[in-house]
């Protein structure tokens, strides 16, 4: 990537005086935040339908870890996240940033245009399911490489271009989707959204797991879903002034949520033109993998997305 093009997103990346570096989240990685949950609340029930708790899901990754390690999988190297059940899948996806790896959501892609678009990934194969396969594999890894905040933490084909997002821009939307809905600890949460899909990894995988919330279908005090729950998801940004106080407005070059209603998140913020939207914040992804868009779209201080 080029330096002016760095430069750009980098700015795109600062709000007011604010730059990225300068503002303090509680993890230094997603690593981090699933081992500081556990030293903290080791004990507390996260799924209450399989009654795991936070020791128990992070014996888990543990043991993925170990299993991804053992077929190959590298720090730093691309992951291409498979579609499992909902548990399997966010066992797996922080058993791939546990040992320092990359997650790539293909969608409609083949693994073949992946591997074209993109270097460094790798295809995992069952032989049964994931937690048949991790089974043998012990719960004490010991990882290689630590992720950095700048670190990619996931690539996402939900839009061809492929975007990219950073642990950071994954715990910073999520920081800041919690300050604007207020979500506490021990709330019973529920949501139902496509695995693989950066809503899906924002709103069901890493709010809950950051904000210590029992994940409870059932008995749900807060849903966040496309339509009919308590906060609901709308990608139509162009309609941004006729929002509720409960829509999240969802831009995926902003990581996920951008707005709650018309008010932009915190560490976020952006200005409808005739043409579309400028974007700025904390939340502005790394960019998309194609240098000759980022080009088009990053601005001397912002990103534009048309609509």
């Amino acid at each position: 990537m080029k330096k002016d093009i760095r430069s750009r997103i980098y700015n795109a990346q600062c709000i007011g005086n604010v730059e990225p570096i300068e503002y303090m989240i509680p993890y230094p990685s997603m690593r981090s935040l699933m081992e500081g949950q556990t030293i903290k609340f080791s004990d507390q029930v996260i799924i209450e339908k399989f009654k795991i708790t936070n020791l128990g899901f992070f014996s888990l990754v543990q043991q993925t870890s170990n299993w991804l390690e053992s077929i190959g999988v590298k720090p730093r190297q691309r992951v291409i996240i498979p579609k499992l059940t909902n548990s399997q899948s966010e066992v797996l996806l922080f058993g791939v940033w546990n040992l320092g790896a990359s997650a790539v959501f293909s969608h409609n892609l083949n693994i073949t245009e992946v591997k074209r678009s993109c270097k460094n990934v790798q295809a995992l194969k069952f032989k049964t399911d994931l937690f048949k396969e991790i089974e043998s594999f012990s719960e004490n890894f010991e990882p290689k490489y630590k992720p950095l905040l700048s670190d990619e933490a996931v690539l996402t084909f939900e839009k061809k271009p492929g975007i990219r997002l950073s642990h950071y821009n994954l715990l910073v939307n999520v920081n800041s989707v919690q300050k604007a809905i207020k979500l506490k600890s021990r709330t019973r949460f529920h949501s139902d959204l496509e695995v693989g899909s950066t809503c899906w990894v924002i709103f069901q995988v890493i709010l809950p797991f950051y904000c210590g919330c029992i994940k409870d279908k059932n008995k749900s005090d807060v849903t966040i879903g496309l339509s009919g729950s308590e906060y609901n998801m709308r990608h139509d940004l162009k309609n941004i002034e006729k929002f509720s106080d409960n829509d999240i407005g969802i831009c995926l070059e902003n990581t996920a949520a951008l707005c709650i209603g018309k008010n932009p998140i915190h560490l976020s913020d952006y200005k409808i033109t005739k043409k579309g939207i400028k974007i700025k914040g904390h939340s502005v992804m790394m960019g998309y993998l194609e240098d000759k868009i980022n080009e088009k779209i990053f601005n001397k201080d912002d990103l534009t997305i048309l609509f």
